[in-house]
């Protein structure tokens, strides 16, 4: 699972952007074909007086923490392909603040301890994963 956990202070993304960069999000991890239902982004929104940058408040910042478990990449090279996609995707969305701090980072977890719905996503690229993508849900297998 991609989870994309966004915080940002009032006034960076209205209704209609956050849904826009939900969807990319999921469009982007469902073309490498990971079932989309896997990708789960949640926005906070964080007042200024509680969101610092180097111990000071940000009048306007976005703060992206996102979490790889279904895939990992295998060396540094891909890494900062990933990065790069991840950087290019954003930019419109944040790149019309001025002023805007932003930045994001990814984590990569261990499947070991992933669950949905208390079944252990099937292996990569296997039928089993390839039939909770055509099926955007998860089942016994």
């Amino acid at each position: 699972m991609p989870l994309w956990t966004i915080h940002h202070t009032p006034g960076t993304f209205t209704g209609e952007d956050k849904h826009q960069l939900a969807t990319r999000i999921a469009d982007h991890y469902e073309q490498v074909g990971l079932p989309r239902f896997y990708v789960i982004t949640l926005f906070h929104e964080t007042r200024p007086e509680d969101f610092y940058v180097g111990g000071d408040p940000a009048p306007a910042g976005v703060r992206i923490a996102i979490d790889h478990i279904a895939r990992r990449n295998p060396d540094q090279e891909s890494r900062r392909r990933t990065a790069q996609w991840i950087r290019r995707m954003l930019q419109p969305h944040l790149e019309r603040h001025p002023g805007l701090h932003w930045e994001f980072h990814v984590d990569e977890t261990s499947e070991d301890l992933w669950m949905i719905n208390g079944i252990v996503p099937p292996p990569a690229g296997s039928d089993a994963e390839k039939s909770w993508a055509a099926n955007n849900a998860a089942a016994p297998y």
